[in-house]
């Protein structure tokens, strides 16, 4: 195993990917609240939005509005997802100072999630990455179903490290290797990240862990011991796969920080005004937290 980082660069998704799937419209002015309440908590990478149909994603249809309103912050990266050439453009007008794009190593979860094959998938990011190229933009890839799909079951590594091989080939600067449904293990997860590394550079791979069967906390310490240092996670735990039934939220940024600074791994997060950050969006949601360390932490409040 090796040795554990002294620092750690978390990137908080809790206003695309954990708002997502939420049942009712979160209004704008809300989203920008929170992205500003996750900046001031020290959150430097914050994905903000997709730039992806109305029609396939409600919950986004406001990716305008919300990035011409983020707030200023010096130090703060604000991203946005971008499935084609199309969103890519309407990010870029809107100001994107990064964007995303996301394919899967299942073939089924491409054509329920996308619409199309994984090389058709790969052909479209091509587009994007050459155009971002163009405006000096970065771009972050992202492959689901890294340890497992919802309809094809177990995901060999090897296929996850072909899309992964693909998107760093092509220009992404970093590749976040996501568990969509929750089913890895802290094994699993170490082979896989051994395979990933195998092809892309082990300091260009990130995690992304779902929390579906409560293994998220110990896939990511799995993978800090594989050598990746950058984890992307969701305030509260908010968040889940609205391709993937039963899949629950992401990794909570609470639990994850709390993780890592017992670890003595630096994270730049102040843990207080994060949780703080996330009953207040659990508020406007109204629903509790998931996050374990969030809930302790209030109930210390409470208590004096």
């Amino acid at each position: 195993m090796n040795r554990l980082p002294s620092r750690v660069r978390l990137v908080e998704v809790g206003p695309r990917d954990g708002l997502q799937n939420e049942p009712v419209a979160v209004p704008t002015a809300m989203k920008l609240e929170l992205i500003a309440r996750l900046a001031a908590a020290g959150c430097a990478h914050i994905e903000v939005t997709a730039f992806v149909s109305p029609e396939w994603v409600p919950q986004m249809a406001d990716h305008d509005a919300v990035m011409r309103g983020l707030p200023a912050r010096p130090g703060v990266t604000y991203s946005v997802l971008t499935p084609n050439l199309r969103g890519f453009e309407a990010a870029a007008a809107a100001g994107a100072q990064e964007v995303a794009v996301f394919g899967a190593a299942s073939e089924t979860f491409s054509q329920r999630n996308i619409n199309c094959s994984i090389a058709e998938s790969l052909r479209r990011f091509e587009q994007v990455l050459q155009a971002a190229k163009a405006r000096n933009i970065p771009v972050r890839g992202y492959v689901s179903c890294a340890l497992g799909c919802p309809y094809q079951g177990e995901v060999p590594p090897q296929a996850v490290a072909d899309v992964a091989a693909a998107l760093y080939q092509m220009g992404c600067y970093e590749i976040s290797l996501g568990d969509t449904i929750g089913v890895g293990t802290p094994l699993a997860t170490q082979r896989l990240i051994e395979t990933a590394a195998r092809r892309v550079p082990l300091e260009c791979l990130a995690g992304h862990f779902h929390d579906t069967y409560g293994q998220a906390l110990a896939n990511i310490l799995a993978a800090l011991h594989s050598g990746v240092t950058v984890f992307d996670s969701s305030v509260s735990g908010l968040g889940g796969c609205p391709y993937a039934a039963g899949a629950s939220g992401n990794a909570a940024s609470e639990d994850l920080v709390y993780l890592l600074q017992g670890l003595g791994i630096h994270t730049g997060i102040d843990l207080q005004a994060l949780a703080q950050a996330g009953e207040w969006i659990c508020g406007v949601l109204g629903r509790p937290t998931r996050s374990r360390a969030a809930q302790a932490l209030a109930g210390r409040r409470r208590a004096t």
